[in-house]
């Protein structure tokens, strides 16, 4: 299985994290090198593009699937021919998506794991992270992304 990125956006839509290990799906089936000709603030304009479409999608699909099934029904995953997006929100409305290859089976579980294990412990506890991320500060945690990277690396592949 293969994981493209990986979002977190707070209560207010702001995304507080992104990373990405590969670039994104191109029609072929193999990821593109469409950002290596790109100077850095051209990079960081695509990537803050790419998290508004992100949450775009899954705010869209998440509001159909409510008003099509009720309040008790939640939106998980959505797959397409190219990836499969998956989503977990936190019951303090922190919201996180990953996209991974079509193939991949319900990530749900690994991203409640995120949540309760590296989210809470390395930035939630920790008494020097922010509580709200205004203007775009994100988190920034070497633990927590250390760990991100250990856990999508081993546990996910």
């Amino acid at each position: 299985m293969t994981v493209y990125s990986f979002y977190i956006f707070d209560r207010h839509a702001e995304c507080i994290y992104k990373r990405r290990w590969l670039g994104r799906p191109a029609s072929t089936g193999r990821p593109t090198s469409d950002t290596q000709n790109l100077n850095p603030a051209e990079l960081a304009r695509k990537a803050d593009d790419d998290a508004k479409l992100v949450f775009g999608t899954v705010f869209s699909l998440r509001n159909m699937v409510r008003k099509l099934g009720g309040e008790d029904d939640s939106f998980i995953s959505y797959r397409t021919t190219q990836y499969k997006l998956h989503f977990y929100e936190s019951p303090t409305n922190i919201k996180f998506v990953m996209l991974t290859d079509d193939k991949a089976p319900s990530m749900r579980i690994a991203l409640q794991q995120i949540y309760v294990n590296l989210f809470v412990e390395y930035v939630v506890k920790n008494p020097l992270s922010p509580t709200e991320h205004p203007n775009g500060l994100g988190v920034n945690n070497e633990l927590f992304e250390e760990s991100l990277e250990q856990f999508v690396t081993r546990v996910l592949s």
